[in-house]
Order: structure tokens, then C-alpha cells, then sequence
């Protein structure tokens, strides 16, 4: 697969940086190029497209429709017949369809009631469904559905779209948990160098004992170790996040070791993922309650569809007959009239038809009602976490200060030679735990701030 690299894509789209470093790939912009480019994001926008689809689709039950069928039959030099028959029909919203038809029939073995005159029938005529199928037929309620379904598909799509992005700011945020692991650990393990480095010399020198040297030199390993390991999560974490950049094109891309992180991505880190407001929100809007309702508005008009099926099948058939030479020639008395009845005497499918299409509804009312509860709740229940994560990472970061004052207090007592190198060590993992909580907390309260992004479901 060819190599691509992250920075000349950034660069050659036109898309700025921060002006402050052209390496930082912030979290606006990677997320920008998720919503363009990620293919399942392409994916999810194909629900508009199937859903113009199938609306086109049941329009097509009122296209008019043009039939011709012709028969002819020879044998031994006798033409038994030769029968025309060609018609125009178009379908109207109410079931009504009104037909022009042209028939030509000639032959010696022709049926009787097929006989016409030498140039053939023209007719014009209209058939109307005076019970069943009048208000609502199969094709009107294919046509509303499909209009229904428009607004199902753009709530599906809304929450296809949320699953990528949620999955992919996972995927940035963990990536910068990492990154700052690493800076963290290169800091401090430049630090107990420098210390080792102080100590050697400090010994040689004969101020200090040679258990010192052994006691620093742990430490230097110990930061070493925790730099290789933070910096294996970090490789894994830029796999995972370049699986969702990719070109316009749809090739994958590779993110370069010289790309880093928004290093204060939680400033605006809400109003990114346009859940600032969140106070505000209403659950009405929600695509899956959304979705929910156009699927009731759906089943109900199957209701009405099934209910219908109760009254008799009526149709009327009136047709204008005349000679091509003599349409414009009315005579009243020239037509053909026609009236079909059908209707069930027990009713037993339809009655459960309609039965099973009531229960349909209220099992998706009831699904309604607890999906409305269970966002409620969730949204509560994320906004107060979003809120006790801010007054965690803002008492930690307390925590941090105070145990830095503490290393910087006993190393200057250390210099002194009032302290030793096991508490300054001591001290030192205290910070560094702390600091590593810190980071962990922040990366808590993005992962919250996430899973209400998720469930509030707004990814524009």
C-alpha cells in the first residue's frame, strides 16, 4: 500500500494549521476529515440516496402505462382472426384511472362479441373504486410510506454517522493519553539521568556512596522501561487512528511520527462535538426518537390500509365507444358499463391483519415511551459525570502542584545534605503518579463528554 503522509495531505488541501506549529494535527480539523472522507461516513450518506430510491419507486405506481397486444392466427389460406387491442391508462391518487383504449378485430372465426366495426373502436373511459381502495389504496400508502421513510432514512443515517465519529474521537483522544504518557516519561527519564549523571560524579569525587549510584541508576532503568511501554501504546493507538483518515480518493493514510496532538483539546473540546449546549437539547429531536415516530407513522398507515380491506370491492366502469371517424360524434347511447363486486362474508384475514398491524403499533409506542425514559436518564447521567470530571481534574491538578513544591523542597534539601536520594526518588514517583492520574482523568472526562455526544446523536 503505498505511503501517504498525514502532513503533505493536510498541506495540499489547503487546510490550515495552527499557526503556533504546522505538526499539530488538532482535533477540529481530524475530525473534519472523518466527515468527509471515512468511507463508512460515505456509507451512511447512501441512506438519502436509497430513500429518493424507494420513493421514486412508488411514484412509479402512477406512471401512466401504454399496452398494445396483438393476435393472429393463419391456416390453410384462412385467416381466423386478427385481434388488436391497444390502450392508455392513467393511474390518479383517489384509485380512480381513466383508460383510452383503441381495438381492431377482424377474421372469419372471430368471437362475436369481439366484432367491430371496419376501422376498428376507439373508447375512452374511467373506473372508479366506489368502496374499498377509493380513500386509500396499496399504491397511495406505498407512496406515503416512501415519503415517511425519507425522514427514517436521515435519522439512520444521523446515527451511523455518530457511530463512526464517536469511534473515531475514541481513537484521537487515546492517541493523545498516549502521546502525553510518553512526553511524560522522556521528561522524567531526562531528569533521573541527569541525577545518575550528578550522582557518578558526586561519588568519584568521594561526597557521596556508591549504593547511591545503584539506588539512580534503578530509576533511570525504571524510566526506561515505562518510556518503551508508553511508547508501544502510542504506536498502537496511531494505527487505530489512521484507519480513519483517508483521502478523497478513498486511500488510506499513514500518520507520520512528526504529527502530535491539540495539546489543550479540552478547551473546546464540547463545542467541537456541538454538545456545548446540552442543556438545551430536546429528546424530540433525537434521530432515534425520530425514527421511531416516522416507523409508528408508517404503521399506521398500514392500519388504514388494513382497515379499508372491511368494505366491499365496488368498481365502476364506464367507456365512450365510437368510430375513429366519429368520435367528435357523440351518442349517448354508445358505451360499455361494468360493475365488479367482491367482499368476504367472515372477514377473518382482514380482522387479523388489522389486529396484528394495531399490535405493531403499540409495541412501537411502548418501545417509544422507554427509549424517550432511557436517553432522559442517560443524558442526566453523562452530564453530571462531564461535571465531577472537571472537579476531579481540577482537585488533582492541586494534587499535582503540592507533590511538585514537595520534589523541589527535598531536592533542595538534598543539595544540603539533609535528605537522600531514596526520598527524592520517593517524591518523585508520587508526582509522577499524580501527574499520570491527571492524564487519565482528563482522558475520563473526554470519554464522557464522548458517550453523550454518542447518545445525544448529533453529528453535524
Amino acid at each position: 500500500m503505498k505511503r501517504i503522509f498525514i502532513l503533505l495531505l493536510l498541506l495540499s488541501t489547503g487546510t490550515t494549521f495552527s499557526q503556533n506549529n504546522l505538526n499539530e494535527l488538532t482535533f477540529e480539523e481530524y475530525l473534519g476529515y472523518v466527515k468527509k472522507n471515512h468511507p463508512l461516513v460515505k456509507q451512511a450518506d447512501l441512506k438519502i440516496t436509497e430513500a429518493q430510491a424507494k420513493l421514486m419507486k412508488a411514484r412509479g405506481g402512477f406512471d401512466p402505462k401504454l399496452e398494445a397486444e396483438y393476435n393472429e392466427k393463419q391456416f390453410s389460406d384462412k385467416n381466423y382472426y386478427s385481434v388488436f387491442n391497444g390502450s392508455f391508462k392513467i393511474p390518479t391518487w383517489y384509485g380512480v384511472e381513466i383508460k383510452a383504449a383503441f381495438d381492431n378485430n377482424e377474421g372469419i372465426y372471430i368471437n362475436p362479441e369481439n366484432t367491430l366495426p371496419n376501422s376498428g373502436l376507439t373508447s375512452l373511459g374511467i373506473s372508479v373504486p366506489i368502496g374499498q381502495g377509493l380513500w386509500i389504496n396499496e399504491r397511495m400508502a406505498d407512496l406515503r410510506k416512501a415519503k415517511i421513510y425519507q425522514k427514517v432514512n436521515e435519522a439512520e443515517r444521523k446515527i451511523m454517522i455518530t457511530e463512526v465519529l464517536f469511534e473515531a474521537s475514541k481513537s484521537y483522544i487515546n492517541w493523545k493519553r498516549n502521546f502525553d504518557e510518553v512526553k511524560l516519561y522522556e521528561d522524567y527519564l531526562k531528569n533521573a539521568t541527569t541525577r545518575f549523571n550528578g550522582i557518578t560524579i558526586l561519588i568519584e569525587e568521594g561526597d557521596k556512596p556508591a549504593i547511591d549510584s545503584i539506588e539512580a541508576g534503578i530509576t533511570v532503568k525504571n524510566r526506561r522501561l515505562n518510556l518503551e511501554n508508553a511508547n508501544l501504546k502510542l504506536l498502537k493507538s496511531k494505527l487505530v487512528l489512521s484507519n480513519y483518515l483517508w483521502t478523497e480518493e478513498g486511500t488510506p493514510l499513514e500518520l507520520e511520527n512528526n504529527i502530535y496532538p491539540e495539546s489543550e483539546i479540552e478547551k473546546d473540546f464540547l463545542f467541537t462535538l456541538k454538545i456545548d449546549e446540552f442543556q438545551n437539547f430536546s429528546i424530540e429531536n433525537h434521530p432515534k426518537i425520530e425514527a421511531l415516530n416516522r416507523k409508528i407513522e408508517i404503521l399506521d398507515v398500514e392500519t388504514k390500509l388494513f382497515a379499508n380491506s372491511f368494505l366491499p370491492k365496488i368498481d365502476l366502469n364506464y367507456n365512450y365507444l365510437s368510430e375513429p371517424s366519429a368520435f367528435d360524434d357523440y351518442r349517448l347511447n354508445d358505451y360499455k358499463f361494468g360493475v365488479n363486486f367482491a367482499f368476504p362474508l367472515f372477514l377473518r384475514k382482514e380482522r387479523a391483519n388489522l389486529k396484528l398491524a394495531k399490535i405493531r403499533v403499540n409495541e412501537s409506542k411502548f418501545s417509544l415511551n422507554f427509549e424517550q425514559q432511557s436517553l432522559i436518564s442517560k443524558i442526566e447521567s453523562q452530564k453530571f459525570e462531564i461535571n465531577s470530571f472537571k472537579k476531579q481534574i481540577k482537585l488533582n491538578t492541586e494534587l499535582v502542584n503540592s507533590y511538585d513544591q514537595m520534589l523541589k523542597a527535598e531536592e533542595r534539601l538534598f543539595q544540603m545534605g539533609e535528605s537522600s536520594l531514596f526520598l527524592i526518588n520517593s517524591r518523585e514517583n508520587t508526582l509522577v503518579t499524580s501527574q499520570l492520574s491527571n492524564i487519565a482523568l482528563q482522558n475520563n472526562y473526554l470519554q464522557a463528554a464522548l458517550e453523550l455526544y454518542k447518545t445525544m446523536a448529533n453529528p453535524q
